[in-house]
């Protein structure tokens, strides 16, 4: 059974943000700021798997099976998480709640141990500017240098910068049509997300298209003040 009282009081906060808005680097830096923790559920899911945790254990069976985890399995290993004691000094959620349902879920979970969410912080992006942002990446296939048609080509077309490798790779998810379409469904999705702890009043948003060091220097001071 979990001990609740090594929940009680670490802040917890929600990072949203549609595919390319840079919520993996950002969380890393926050990290590094705030001495919080990072949980993606992707992660969560793979090392409760790995470690044979009782909900582990209920996951695998149902990825397994080919179906997907249900919400309640989910809240069961994030509950398992939040005790470890590297959680104490706060969280940053990653990829859960995607729906209102797993907000309300979050709530009770953590109303069970004096917790709640110190803010829920939106990543606010152009959609225009990150179908280009997204469309232009590429990667050299032989080292995995990144680079951008636009903000970072390579010096001599066609070959890499760092290796002199010819071969340039790009992710079939990255193209433009396919971006739009993800940022469609992530606005159609999370819209009922930013009602929700809109109305909580803990949403925060902060303009994620300028410089990556001036994003976090406007998020950091979010995070300063909801965890004080």
């Amino acid at each position: 059974m979990t001990d609740a009282t090594t929940l009680t009081a670490a802040p917890v906060l929600i990072l949203l943000g549609p595919p390319g808005a840079g919520k993996g680097t950002q969380a890393r830096k926050l990290e590094q700021a705030h001495g919080l923790v990072q949980l993606s559920t992707g992660d969560l899911l793979r090392a409760a798997v790995a470690e044979g945790t009782e909900a582990g254990k209920r996951a695998k069976a149902v990825m397994e099976a080919g179906e997907l985890v249900s919400d309640e399995i989910v809240i069961a290993i994030l509950r398992d998480r939040l005790a470890s004691p590297d959680c104490r000094k706060g969280v940053i959620l990653d990829g859960f709640p995607r729906t209102t349902v797993q907000a309300e879920a979050l709530d009770r979970l953590l109303a069970d141990s004096g917790q709640r969410i110190n803010a829920a912080i939106s990543l606010d992006v152009e959609d225009a500017a990150m179908v280009e942002r997204i469309s232009g990446r590429f990667t050299c296939a032989t080292c995995g240098e990144g680079y951008h048609d636009s903000f970072k080509p390579t010096a001599r077309a066609g070959t890499c910068d760092a290796c002199g490798g010819t071969e340039m790779k790009r992710r079939a998810d990255d193209k433009a049509e396919t971006v739009a379409q993800r940022l469609e469904a992530y606005h159609a999705q999370t819209a009922p997300l930013i009602a929700y702890y809109d109305k909580a009043g803990t949403l925060s948003r902060v303009d994620a298209m300028g410089a990556i060091d001036k994003i976090a220097s406007n998020l950091s001071d979010v995070v300063s003040r909801a965890i004080a």
